[in-house]
């Protein structure tokens, strides 16, 4: 009796960040490239979504930002591996994280959608707020013109970077 599991398909998710040097047409193209190694190594992709241009948490070899994708696939056990040393050693992209994922029923998948709906409608309202508050002190400080204080553009320009940055409403 062996030791070892049985192989068979199992389920995964790859997420993976490419270096902001190249173009968002050559970050598509490393996209379909870490594709093609998955389907090479006899993998069947359920699912692939590329996210595009992020700024990072924090910095990494020194890059502020870079494109992510992601890929669901089925694969059997013992490939992984190969798929793990094939991107290790890719200059092409800077990280990537693959993990066991759970297959989702019909009923799951109509539970996240609802669940992303309410998170992106929350999400521009917040955005719309925002939006609101840097037009109000807009004007109350362009209306302070002679005698009051001056209009501190620096403070302006942090309200707007605020506004404009996304990353802060998730």
């Amino acid at each position: 009796m062996s030791k070892t599991k049985a192989s068979g398909l199992i389920h995964y998710e790859i997420l993976f960040i490419i270096p902001n040097k190249f173009t968002d047409d050559e970050a598509q193209k490393v996209f379909k490239k870490v594709g093609g190694i998955i389907v090479s190594n006899d993998g069947k992709i359920s699912m692939e979504d590329y996210w595009g241009k992020r700024k990072f948490a924090y910095p990494i070899n020194h890059e502020y930002y870079g494109y992510y994708g992601l890929y669901e696939f089925d694969l059997e056990r013992n490939l992984i591996a190969k798929i793990n040393d094939t991107l290790r050693l890719d200059k092409e992209v800077v990280r990537f994280i693959i993990v066991k994922k759970e297959v989702k029923s019909e009923e799951q998948i109509k539970k996240d959608k609802k669940i992303k709906e309410k998170i992106e409608n929350k999400k521009n309202e917040e955005i719309e707020n925002k939006k609101e508050e840097v037009k109000k002190e807009i004007k109350k400080t362009s209306k302070k013109k002679d005698g009051g204080e001056k209009l501190d553009l620096k403070n302006l320009d942090e309200k707007l970077e605020d506004v404009l940055n996304i990353d802060n409403l998730l």
